[in-house]
C-alpha cells in the first residue's frame, strides 16, 4: 500500500471519501473559527462590474462609430439627392431648348 501523503494543493485521491478526515487545531480553542461567509457573489459580481466597466469605452467606440455610419450614409445620401435634382433640372431645360427649336423649324 501507498503511505505517500498527498498535500493540499494535489491530493492523493478527489475522491472525498477517501480522503484522510481533517482534524481540530490543538492550537485554538473549539469553536473559536468564526464561520466560513460566502462571498462568492460578491466577488462575481464585482468581477463582472470591473469587466463591463473596462468594456464600456469600447462600447462607447462601437456606438460612436456607428453615428458616424449613419451620418455618413445620410450625407451620401443628400449629395445623391441633390446631383439628381440638379441633373433633373438641366435635363428639363434641354428638353424645352429642343422643343423651342423643334418649333422654330416647324414654323419656318
Amino acid at each position: 500500500m501507498n503511505t505517500i501523503a498527498g498535500t493540499i494543493d494535489r491530493p492523493l485521491t478527489h475522491d472525498p471519501k477517501k480522503q484522510a478526515p481533517m482534524k481540530p487545531s490543538t492550537s485554538e480553542p473549539a469553536g473559536s473559527a468564526i464561520q466560513d461567509v460566502t462571498t462568492t457573489g460578491a466577488n462575481d459580481s464585482r468581477q463582472n462590474r470591473t469587466r463591463e466597466m473596462q468594456l464600456i469605452p469600447e462600447a462607447l467606440a462601437r456606438a460612436h462609430m456607428h453615428d458616424r455610419l449613419q451620418a455618413a450614409e445620410q450625407e451620401r445620401r443628400a449629395v445623391g439627392l441633390v446631383t439628381a435634382r440638379r441633373m433633373q433640372r438641366r435635363a428639363e431645360r434641354a428638353s424645352l431648348r429642343a422643343r423651342r427649336a423643334l418649333a422654330i423649324a416647324v414654323m419656318q
